[in-house]
């Protein structure tokens, strides 16, 4: 590689690390310089927009001459919000240009900030796994970050912590339009037949293979089957797969060495592994899960305990052959 070259790659990684620096500073900051005083003046600025979009706001409309139905379109919960994952952040932050005044500008919706622009690390990593999922082979257009994550609701699954809280949140993402005509139409391509849209599958057909389908959905989520497991165990979220190369195999999670641990538990992974004894302990604070919250002593106790019982039934078995013999040699002597 020639001096010139080497001066072309440097100069690139240095643009690069300008232009995704800030954004990624953005991310960092939110909570780590809140204040009480800091915190008051967001609550304070977020709830002018929650005078109007909030359970409260609909039934009481602050402005007579508001659009009710349309606005009932735009309610937001503002507990969920102030929980979620932007619940320390102005709705001026994302909502800029365009809401300050009443009516809001009817271009505003196409001035919001994109996620990029303070996710920028993060949305890089997850396009290129997108774009080789499932979803950009025919709907790709019009997908945006938006299609599946409420920025309004969701919480990241290191912060909601409780398994179950993960599960239920991720598979709502899924089951909005797996389980919903209605949602489904909105992005499923055309039919190349028929020129019509192309028809939900009914999910419960096609895992039908798989036993208490809907009890699963309850206790892991879809992408536990449905995403690839990258290089050192790394599991691309955003990599959807079709039915054709889901996982199918019940032991990849039923078994000591659970795939479970490094996808839906790993959150937790750092807490006692073999408490009370049993292998991947952390598991059961939300389901035991045949083949992978094994106990060796108690699959120890319970051999030997079977292996006691069929001795017992083998020793009587023989001890009433033995008498029934010794009986019939008396009877003829």
């Amino acid at each position: 590689m020639t001096l010139h070259q080497i001066r072309t790659v440097i100069a690139g990684l240095l643009l690069f690390a300008v232009v995704l620096f800030p954004a990624y500073a953005q991310e960092e900051k939110t909570s780590a310089a809140m204040t009480p005083e800091l915190l008051e003046k967001i609550r304070k600025s977020n709830n002018e927009c929650f005078a109007c979009h909030s359970e409260e706001g609909f039934k009481n409309p602050p402005k007579v001459e508001m659009d009710l139905v349309k606005l009932r379109t735009l309610v937001q919960d503002t507990k969920a919000f102030n929980g979620s994952n932007h619940g320390l952040m102005e709705c001026k932050q994302c909502h800029g240009q365009g809401y300050n005044d009443f009516p809001h500008e009817a271009e505003a919706s196409a001035k919001l900030s994109p996620c990029e622009e303070c996710h920028a690390v993060k949305v890089l990593k997850i396009e290129m796994q997108f774009d080789a999922s499932v979803h950009a082979v025919n709907v790709k257009e019009k997908f945006t970050c938006n299609t599946c994550h409420s920025p309004h609701i969701d919480l990241i699954a290191s912060k909601l912590i409780d398994p179950r809280k993960i599960v239920a949140q991720d598979n709502r993402h899924c089951l909005d339009c797996h389980d919903s005509d209605l949602q489904f139409a909105k992005f499923a391509p055309d039919d190349e037949k028929t020129l019509l849209k192309k028809a939900r599958p009914n999910i419960d057909t096609i895992h039908d293979w798989l036993p208490n389908t809907r009890r699963h959905w309850q206790r892991v989520r879809c992408i536990e089957c449905h995403t690839p497991e990258g290089k050192g165990g790394k599991i691309l979220s955003h990599q959807i797969m079709d039915k054709e190369k889901a996982e199918k195999k019940c032991l990849a999670c039923h078994n000591t060495n659970s795939s479970l641990m490094t996808r839906l538990y790993r959150h937790l992974i750092k807490e006692e592994q073999q408490k009370l004894g049993f292998v991947n302990s952390v598991i059961l604070s939300n389901s035991y899960v045949l083949g992978a919250t094994r106990n060796p002593l108690l699959d120890a106790v319970l051999m030997i305990t079977v292996g006691a019982l069929l001795l017992g039934l083998l020793l009587h078995g023989l001890g009433r052959i033995v008498v029934r013999l010794m009986q019939r040699r008396n009877n003829h002597g």
